[in-house]
């Protein structure tokens, strides 16, 4: 199908089918406003949700944050048994073999 030119030819009214090929783009455009609010819509339920996840993880970052520190005391606790323990042994065998 050749173009058909925008402008009204010189007897002042446009082709027979323009009219037709108008209202199909109008409805084109309507149908497509329609589609893009949906698709906004749902994009902003969707946004609300992973809000609602980023918080859910927030509160267990948290929650892992302050148990992490607890087994961090803990392990320096541990450590400093074992090397304490560890040194006092060193120091009973080197009185014990007269190292000392």
């Amino acid at each position: 199908m050749p173009d058909t030119p925008v402008e009204p030819s010189p007897s002042g009214r446009y082709p027979a089918d323009m009219e037709s090929r108008v209202a199909v783009l109008e409805q084109i455009a309507r149908t497509t406003v329609a589609s893009l609010e949906r698709i906004e819509r749902r994009f902003e339920a969707l946004d609300r949700r992973l809000e609602a996840f980023d918080r859910r993880f927030e509160g267990l970052d948290r929650r892992i944050d302050a148990q992490t520190m607890t087994y961090r005391a803990d392990f320096r606790w541990l450590l400093g048994i074992m090397l304490g323990g560890f040194g006092a042994m060193l120091g009973v065998m080197a009185h014990g073999f007269h190292w000392l």
